[in-house]
Parts: structure tokens; sequence; C-alpha cells
């Protein structure tokens, strides 16, 4: 059993927003702190947030 704290639509936004703050090492201002984006984009692909654990957050559904 995996634990997971974050919901569907978390998730999706994290990826989105991770994939696009990513996108900038290549494209755009290509600025060393757009590697900063894959903080969002692995929490968002395992669906685990350390941040979330230690304020005690979930936005996911308990299962029963």
């Amino acid at each position: 059993m995996s634990i997971v704290n974050e919901g569907t639509v978390d998730r999706v936004i994290r990826v989105v927003v991770g994939i696009a703050v990513l996108s900038m090492v290549f494209v755009g201002p290509k600025s060393p702190w757009a590697w900063l984006g894959a903080v969002p984009l692995l929490t968002g692909l395992i669906g685990y947030c350390p941040l979330y654990a230690v304020l005690g957050i979930r936005t996911c559904p308990l299962r029963q």
C-alpha cells in the first residue's frame, strides 16, 4: 500500500505546472531556476507531497 496525499485534480495541476516551468530550461528565458519545475512534476507523478504530510493536508478522498 502506497501513501498518497494528493487528489487527482491536484496531481494534474502539479504535472502541468511542472512541465510548463521545466520547459523554460529549453525555451524562453533559459533560467537555471526553471529546474525547480521538477519538484511539482515529481510530486504530481508519485502522488505524495512531503509538505502536505508535515502540514497535515490531504486533497485525496480517504479510502474506506
